[in-house]
Order: C-alpha cells, then structure tokens, then sequence
C-alpha cells in the first residue's frame, strides 16, 4: 500500500506461491503486496500501528481491530500497558522514529493519538514515507504545521482523517443541509460554547521538578518543545492545559463543535480576529476565554448567500447570551456544547458535532438530504468506528478513485488554522485591539514593528492580614511580532525538524 511500492505487480498466485517457499522471511506482510494492483481489496486488511496508546489512541485502536494491529509506540509503557496487554504480538516502541526505520516495509498506515505538539512531525514524517494517517485533534498546535500537513497530505496522495469523530455522524451532515436549503436565510452570526475544559487550566508553573517514573521517556514526550522539569501536573492527560504540550479546551472542543460551522459556512482564512480571557499565564491556559473571528464574504452556498460573519466562541463556563426566543429553562448545552447560527428568516441551534438541529421559530425541518452518511454506509455509530473505518476504506481505495473522508486534511487542515488563530489571539490579546490575519501568508499585518508584549509567570495569590492579594511575576517585554511569529511556526528544539513545506 506504501506509495514507494507501487511498482510491486506480483499477482495473488505468484505471491501466494512465493511466500509458501519462502514464509519464514515474512512475519508480517504489508497490504500493498498482498494487492499489488494500487489499491487494497476490501477483504484485505491494513497493517496499521498506533503511536501515543495509552488514551483515546487506544479506543481508536479498539475501532480497528478488523484490520492487523503491528506496532504500538509510546513514551509511557505505564499509560500504554493496557494496548500493549490487548495486542501482545505487536511490536513495541518507545521512539515513533525507531518504529519508522525498523518496520517502514510493514505499516500500511498509522493512528497517532500524542499530545498536541507533537502530532505534526509524526503525521509529516509518516506521510513522507506514504503512509495513511489517522491523527486525533486538534490537528496540530500551530498555524504553519495545519498548512503543512495539508500540502503534504495532497503532495504523497495519502488516506487521511482528523479524530473529530462527530464529523462521521449525521449532525454535521443535516447542518449543512439546513443551512444550504435556505431555512434560516443567510447568516450574520454565529456563538459557539463548550463546558469543556475538565482538565485544570489556570495554573502556575510548577518550581520544582518531579522524579520521572521508570516507565515514562520525559525527553521523548518533551519532543519538539523546549525541555522542562518533569511535574506530575503535565502528564498524563492534564498536558492540554499546558500551551508547551497542548492547546487547552479551545484547541480540544473547538475541532468538534466549530466542524458544520466550518463546513456549512464554506468559512476560509479568517481576516480579523480578536480575544480576552481569565487571568492569562505565560505557560497555561487560562480557566475561560471568548474568541471572536471575522471572515470575509464568500460567494453562495445552495440557497444561502455567504457575506461576512463574526463567529464566536466560548468556553470555562461562559456561554453566549441566549436568544430572546429561546425557551425559559431549557440547556442549551447537548454532548458537551452548543451553537446558535443567527440567519435572516430564522435561529438554528445544534450541539457538539451539530447534534439535533432545531428551529427556534419551531418550524419543521425540511431539507434536502445531499450529503454522506457514513454511519448508514458502513452500519456502525460515529462513537463506535464509523469514522476510524471509513478511513481505512479510504486507504484500500485507489488515489485517483478515493472518496474523501469526512475530516481528510485538505479539510481538516484549514479549519484547524481557524481553531489555532483563537489560541493565538488569545495568546497575544495583551496587545489590546482586534488583530489583522493574512491568511495566504500566515501573518498579522497590524503588529507595529517596535510593539512589545510580556505576559504574567506567575499570579503571586497571597492572603495578607486577611485580604487577598497579587504580586504578579511578568516576563520580561518582549518584541511582539517575533513572539507572534513564533507561535505561528515554531522552532523546534535541536534533533526535531518537519519535512519542507511543499511548494
């Protein structure tokens, strides 16, 4: 299946033959030379392995096991005990890179469920190599690393799909429809919320280190960022609260509840875009924060007219306010947030994933069915592998012939530029106005040269003869649009590097 097999036209028979006379030099044999013609057989399976197990990787992995589980890598043999106990005869690895070099010949695809900032250098690497990738969400923690992977995504013809899973369902699918039909006439607005994050958010660093457990590689986990003291707080799991390691619940939900905002608005590189939040900390997110992004006008869409809109987001408990029509005492809140498209004829409110769409004028729903369904196509719920499985039909389908996923790259990747650009204004909200984006260029165009920014390191929270007080530690002023640049396209700490940009 490797796109540097192609080359390999052994029939069935003849490869059949030649492995009975020679079976102990194969141990596992990839997909692409049991086919040989450019695509895999439905009836063939993939041999794929997961990288980052010991979390959601692992419940993809459960998602797959039609196909042969390989290899298994993670930093933590702890965290990754129950997948290595699941799959006993895959191989193991600590380094995705070793795995890489040593079973290059045998992967057919990979599942890669890491921490945030490393999901673009494994995802680049293996698309490199042309293997199909499955990468959980955010897709990545920078703007210039979505732009990357989407051009290579394209540039290697490679299967891909984000894990923001609910794009396999039908919510996002009958938001579209909605809103293309014309229902609720063209949209000026939308607000979007999350009760996300269940994670701590809002902390000062910690000063001292920890010991690091036996069984967790620190360095490898650090990868690309700069490296720190191991604390108990980072991992596992509470390191998305952490903006070296993650990207907080924005970076987390936004994937899942801003999909059929992005999708069913056509929506592109933001122009503007704007933030505030709690208490904002140099190295963690903060506990709330509210995003707005303007994007331009954009033609038509089915029966909708796509002029500009403001779309916003919210999160750590705040929600927007509620429309004037909205029903006393009902929660806006379904599977974890919720989001209110203001049209011209009528208000649309779904939850995460665009789960059940309802008029607030209360007007029946009638629109066109157009889009996929792949939880029909394939006979399984978008929570139990509808959308890890249409991703491995998509890696056994020819390039030429493939049917894109519902979250391929070269969709994923630009809505995760969107979900990124609310990190980032977040991040540089101490400039204090509405800052300008060149989407084409991945640049702030209204961030004066000689600007500056510092942010707080820690809060210094004291009660003092009864009454609370801050002796607030800044870091010092720094020039604004190199801190910008950086967090646009990180540089990466020395042994870690990303593939070229494609041209």
């Amino acid at each position: 299946m490797s796109k540097t097999k192609k080359e390999n036209t052994l029939s069935r028979r003849d490869f059949v033959g030649k492995t009975l006379a020679a079976s102990a030099a194969f141990t596992i044999v990839p997909s692409y030379a049991v086919s040989g013609l450019g695509h895999v057989a439905p009836s063939d399976k993939l041999n794929i392995a997961g990288i980052g197990v010991g979390g959601m990787g692992l419940a993809n992995l459960k998602n797959l096991e039609s196909q042969n589980i390989v290899g298994l890598c993670d930093v933590d043999w702890k965290y990754a005990k129950g997948a290595f106990d699941r799959y006993p005869n895959a191989k193991k690895y600590w380094d995705w890179r070793k795995m890489f070099d040593e079973m290059a010949d045998q992967i057919d695809g990979v599942v890669i469920a890491t921490a945030d900032h490393t999901h673009a250098v494994i995802a680049a690497n293996a698309m490199k190599m042309g293997k199909h990738v499955y990468l959980q969400k955010p897709l990545t923690h920078s703007v210039y690393e979505s732009r990357l992977l989407t051009k290579l995504a394209d540039k290697h013809k490679v299967a891909t799909q984000m894990g923001n899973q609910g794009a396999s369902g039908a919510g996002v699918a009958e938001t579209c429809e909605i809103l293309w039909s014309g229902a609720i006439g063209d949209v000026t607005k939308v607000e979007s919320f999350t009760d996300r994050p269940i994670w701590p958010q809002g902390l000062n660093t910690p000063e001292k280190g920890d010991w690091v457990p036996d069984t967790l590689n620190w360095d490898l986990f650090t990868g690309p960022a700069k490296m720190r003291p191991f604390n108990e707080v980072y991992h596992p799991w509470n390191w998305r609260g952490w903006w070296d390691y993650g990207t907080g619940a924005l970076g987390d939900m936004a994937c899942h509840i801003l999909h059929p905002v992005f999708e069913g608005l056509k929506l592109g590189y933001p122009t503007k875009v704007q933030a505030s939040s709690s208490l904002l900390l140099n190295d963690s997110a903060p506990v709330s924060q509210a995003v707005k992004l303007t994007f331009p006008s954009r033609g038509r869409q089915g029966k909708m007219k796509l002029g500009e809109v403001d779309v916003s987001w919210y999160d750590g408990g705040i929600k927007p306010m509620l429309p004037d029509n909205w029903p006393s005492g009902k929660n806006p809140n379904k599977s974890g947030g919720g989001t209110f498209f203001y049209g011209t004829k009528d208000i649309l409110h779904v939850g995460c994933y665009g789960v059940e769409p309802e008029l607030l004028s209360g007007k029946k729903i009638s629109a066109p069915k157009t889009e996929r369904r792949v939880e029909d196509e394939l006979g399984l719920s978008w929570n139990s592998g509808a959308h890890e499985m249409d991703w491995v039909r998509a890696c056994k389908e020819s390039a030429e012939n493939r049917k894109p996923c519902t979250s391929d790259f070269a969709e994923a990747g630009p809505f995760n530029e969107m979900v990124v650009m609310g990190v980032l204004a977040v991040r540089l909200q101490a400039l204090n106005k509405t800052l300008e984006w060149d989407g084409e260029n991945m640049k702030f165009t209204n961030i004066g040269s000689n600007e500056e920014i510092k942010t707080v390191i820690k809060d210094g929270f004291k009660i003092h003869d009864g009454h609370p007080t801050f002796n607030k530690d800044w870091t010092d002023p720094m020039n604004a649009n190199a801190y910008a640049e950086e967090l646009v396209k990180h540089t990466y700490r020395d042994g870690w590097s990303l593939p070229d940009m494609p041209k």
